[in-house]
C-alpha cells in the first residue's frame, strides 16, 4: 500500500500514421503539457520524427511509427498530461510551414489504446494577410504549441481542420486504486448486480 500519496503513470507507444490530403514530405514534433503537481521521472518530453512521404496506394497515408515513452509521478490527477503533436512540411516555395496541430490526453485507463487526433491549422484573419503569408512563406503558427493544451485565448484564434494523426498508447498505472481513484471502465456484470441485490434483501431495515 502506498503511504507517500504518490501514483505513477507510464506510457509507451507510437505516433503511427497521418493523413494530410494534398500534401507530401511531412514530419512531426511532439511535447507534453501537464499540471504543476506532475513530475517526469523517465523518458523524453519532446521529440521530432523523420520526414515521411505519403504512400502510393489509395490510402495516401504517412507512416512514421515514431516511438513515445514517458513516466510521470504525481499526487493529484488535476492537470492530467496531454500529448501535443505538431506537423510540418515544405510549401511550393520550399518554406517550412505548419501542416497541423493536435492535442489529446494520455489514456486514463491502463492497457492498449488507439486515438485518432484531428489536426488543425491557424488561419489568417484577412484576405490580405492570407496572400502575404502565402507569398512570404510565413504562415500563421503558434510560438509555443503548449498553449493549445491550456485553452486560454483559444476562442479568439481562427483555425481550419486539416488532416488526422493516429497514435497508439500502452499505459500502466500504479497506486491509483490505493489512493481511491477509480480509472477502470469495468461495467458490473449481471452476476455482480444480482449478488448486490441479494445482499440488500438480507439487510434488516426497520
Amino acid at each position: 500500500m502506498s503511504t507517500s500519496g504518490l501514483f505513477l503513470l507510464s506510457t509507451t507507444g507510437q505516433i503511427e500514421t497521418a493523413e494530410f490530403p494534398g500534401f507530401d514530405n511531412i514530419y512531426c514534433k511532439y511535447c507534453y503539457m501537464y499540471g504543476l503537481d506532475w513530475v517526469v521521472t523517465a523518458g523524453l518530453e519532446e521529440g521530432i520524427s523523420q520526414v515521411g512521404r505519403c504512400s502510393n496506394d489509395e490510402r495516401r497515408v504517412f507512416v512514421w511509427n515514431f516511438p513515445l515513452e514517458i513516466t510521470f509521478k504525481s499526487t493529484n490527477p488535476f492537470g492530467w498530461p496531454q500529448l501535443i503533436v505538431s506537423c510540418y512540411g515544405l510549401d511550393t516555395f520550399g518554406n517550412d510551414v505548419v501542416r497541423g496541430y493536435g492535442v489529446c490526453h494520455l489514456p486514463i485507463s491502463a492497457g492498449k489504446n488507439t486515438k485518432t487526433i484531428p489536426m488543425f491549422v491557424p488561419e489568417s484573419t484577412s484576405l490580405l494577410q492570407k496572400m502575404t503569408a502565402w507569398l512570404t512563406g510565413r504562415r500563421p503558427e503558434y510560438v509555443d504549441p503548449r498553449v493549445l493544451a491550456q485553452g486560454e485565448g483559444r476562442e479568439v484564434t481562427r483555425v481550419r481542420s486539416q488532416g488526422t494523426v493516429k497514435v497508439s498508447f500502452n499505459t500502466v498505472t500504479k497506486d491509483l486504486h490505493t489512493l481511491g481513484y477509480q480509472n477502470s471502465s469495468a461495467i458490473p456484470t449481471v452476476t455482480s448486480v444480482g449478488a448486490l441485490a441479494s445482499q440488500l434483501d438480507n439487510l434488516n431495515i426497520e
